[in-house]
């Protein structure tokens, strides 16, 4: 009986230091997919960087003349609107920052704004280094002479509509000069001809 209770004993201790052994060298099993006691974080995820804008600052700085339309159909009538609107230009200058400074939208002051990429190949122009936020302005089209801006919060696009803005003068060219008309020569008391005799 006690040759019996002692093989027993070593049964049950053997078959305890297995379950140990199999336990302290399995890694721990984690619902999450980690072990919480471990001290080494996962690497972050390589961040991508955002594309280059369509334009840059000095693509746009300058004076422009400026319409708005809502309707598509109204595109080509509201760009020959801007052209008429020079002589009250808008002025975009660069910033220190390296933007543009523009007005934005319900406020009379001139902001920095930058122009921005985005994943989707958008370009946007506005406040701040985030593009498509609600202050932006996404470049629509832009062909060196006229440049379309839609505001990209849906109300102020709503009140504002499409920005249509046009480039006064040909760039890099100065302004025409008009001819001078030319005094006629009037000949001097001594060049003159004589009277002919009576």
């Amino acid at each position: 009986m006690l040759r019996m209770r002692y093989l027993l004993t070593a049964a049950v201790l053997s078959t305890g230091a297995v379950t140990l052994a199999a336990c302290t060298s399995s890694s721990f099993n984690n619902p999450f997919g980690s072990n919480p006691f471990s001290t080494a974080s996962a690497p972050d995820a390589p961040s991508t960087p955002l594309p280059p804008p369509s334009l840059r600052a000095e693509d746009i700085v300058g004076r422009w003349g400026l319409a708005s339309y809502h309707r598509d159909q109204d595109r080509n009538r509201t760009e020959a609107a801007a052209r008429g609107q020079c002589n009250q230009a808008y002025l975009i200058n660069r910033s220190p920052s390296g933007g543009v400074m523009m007005l934005g939208h319900d406020n009379p002051a001139v902001q920095d704004m930058a122009i921005k990429g985005s994943y989707e190949n958008k370009t946007y122009i506005g406040p701040g280094p985030t593009p498509a936020s609600g202050d932006d302005r996404e470049v629509l089209s832009f062909d060196g002479r006229v440049l379309i801006l839609k505001w990209v919060d849906p109300e102020i696009a709503g009140r504002y509509g499409n920005m249509v803005l046009v480039r006064c003068g040909a760039e890099g060219t100065t302004p025409a000069r008009t001819a001078r008309a030319k005094r006629p020569i009037v000949p001097s008391p001594s060049t003159a001809e004589a009277p002919p005799p009576q």
